[in-house]
């Protein structure tokens, strides 16, 4: 009877998933035949109708500035004159003496793709919807999880599970109705990426790893496309605009990517929710200065952000080097080239961090799984468990009992790890653990040479132990 009860029930989830899945689709073509009739009547001056009223660019698909310029969706008439409706909601933005009319009407009439839809990539495109772009693409390939929210503030907690880019363009045509969201659903890849960026004037970098970012400059450039550039870790952030009078791109400043160990994650290091969202905004201000000519860009200039400190500097940068293997005069890198490259192999380093390669130097005779460790605590086997994660982390949590040694301190503190040893006893085992099962291995080969030939690390560490034997145990 059990098992046909919990049949019964795993048939009604599915049906009730299915039901949802077909609302959810009716929904998305109701919101999308809504907002093309909201354009087409804002846009429509009184007495206009017939097939007048149906000429602007459909919605999935940009065709770039030209299209944008075409587009009478957000509200300014073929005469380039401001409708009322519009004068009111940009006002603002119209009393500026240095933006105006021409600003606004500029900046309705450009295009800007926006990579990445995280903690940079939420500022940027809440603010060019808000201030009117004529055009706003969204390219990001993850979906929404309850980690990025203190950061990635477009996102809301019912759309966790769900496409970040469905997300972040719902929250885009909430704002601004009028403008044209256009969804990447996918991540940008040599094999995508031209496609994608040929249709927009501007590109935003707003993602978090060095590969893309050598792709995203190395694209822009072949695209002649101005590149504004951000990056945000830890309580730091900086940003510049590449391939833009006269300044670099970012093979210019970085011939060779610098080693793997300098290029940490927020997923790694952290991050201050507040931190990106500052340097979002200021891309944001960048893309409509360059989209507008209003102002002076960051170009050939890099602007650095200390949290802390609440300190901003600037600093000169070297303008495009003539001798740039893919922005200099004797360039030879094409569009066939880029779409070869490899740019995980080139930068030693994985576009996910959910991809983030492992580290493999133990032997198998001196690793154990989650499971072998929790049998070894069940059948009461003397051991110490030693947790090499630095301080703050172990605070995060921790497997109780355990000492805690960072690993940056493990070989100083081997007279403390020597006398806890022998406080569990002769025989004991020496179990070495940490976040994700890398530094544990660095920590068990150190001991190895020191002479503790006991030492074993726990695979895939605090993460695996988590995944497979404590559901309940919390994953940061």
């Amino acid at each position: 009877m059990g098992g046909s009860g919990g049949g019964g029930g795993g048939g009604r989830r599915e049906a009730i998933e299915r039901e949802l899945k077909k609302l959810r689709a009716e929904r998305d073509e109701l919101d999308g035949r809504i907002r093309l009739l909201e354009s087409q009547l804002g846009a429509v001056p009184a007495g206009v109708s017939g097939a007048a009223a149906g000429k602007g660019v459909e919605d999935g698909a940009c065709g770039g500035s030209v299209a944008c310029q075409r587009r009478v969706g957000n509200g300014f008439a073929r005469d380039d004159g401001l409708p009322a409706d519009m004068i009111y909601r940009y006002s603002r933005h119209l009393l500026l003496p240095d933006f105006g009319v021409e600003g606004q009407r500029k900046l309705s009439q450009s295009s800007i793709l926006v990579v990445g839809a995280g903690g940079l990539g939420s500022p940027v495109a809440l603010y060019l919807a808000a201030c009117g772009v004529g055009c706003l693409g969204i390219v990001d390939g993850d979906d929404v999880e309850l980690n990025n929210l203190h950061r990635q503030i477009i996102h809301k907690e019912a759309y966790v599970g769900q496409s970040k880019v469905k997300s972040a363009a719902d929250a885009c045509r909430e704002i601004n109705s009028s403008i044209k969201v256009v969804e990447h659903h996918h991540t940008l890849k040599p094999c995508n990426a031209l496609e994608a960026v040929r249709k927009y004037d501007i590109v935003v970098d707003a993602t978090d790893n060095l590969p893309t970012r050598y792709m995203i400059s190395d694209c822009c450039v072949l695209l002649n496309k101005p590149l504004v550039s951000g990056a945000a870790l830890g309580l730091e952030g900086q940003l510049t605009v590449y391939h833009h009078n006269g300044s670099p791109c970012y093979r210019c400043l970085f011939p060779c990517p610098p080693p793997v160990a300098a290029c940490q994650r927020c997923s790694d290091s952290g991050v201050l929710g507040v931190v990106p969202g500052v340097i979002g905004c200021l891309q944001a201000l960048e893309a409509i200065k360059v989209a507008t000519g209003v102002g002076e860009p960051l170009c050939g200039r890099m602007l650095l952000f200390d949290a802390l400190s609440a300190r901003v500097r600037i600093v000169k940068l070297r303008g495009s080097s003539p001798d740039c293997t893919h922005c200099g005069k004797n360039s030879f890198f094409t569009e066939q080239d880029f779409q070869k490259f490899d740019y995980e192999n080139f930068t030693q380093s994985p576009m996910s961090d959910k991809a983030a390669p492992s580290v493999n130097i133990l032997p198998e005779s001196a690793r154990i799984t989650c499971q072998d460790y929790k049998n070894l605590v069940d059948n009461g086997e003397p051991h110490l468990l030693l947790d090499v994660r630095p301080a703050h982390h172990f605070q995060i949590a921790s497997i109780s009992p355990s000492l805690n040694i960072p690993l940056s301190m493990l070989e100083e503190k081997l007279p403390t790890l020597e006398t806890s040893l022998k406080e569990t006893g002769e025989a004991s085992t020496l179990v070495v653990l940490c976040r994700r099962g890398n530094d544990s291995q660095r920590a068990v080969k150190l001991l190895h040479e020191k002479g503790f030939a006991s030492a074993k690390d726990i695979i895939g560490g605090l993460q695996a132990w988590g995944r497979d034997v404590d559901p309940d145990f919390p994953v940061y």
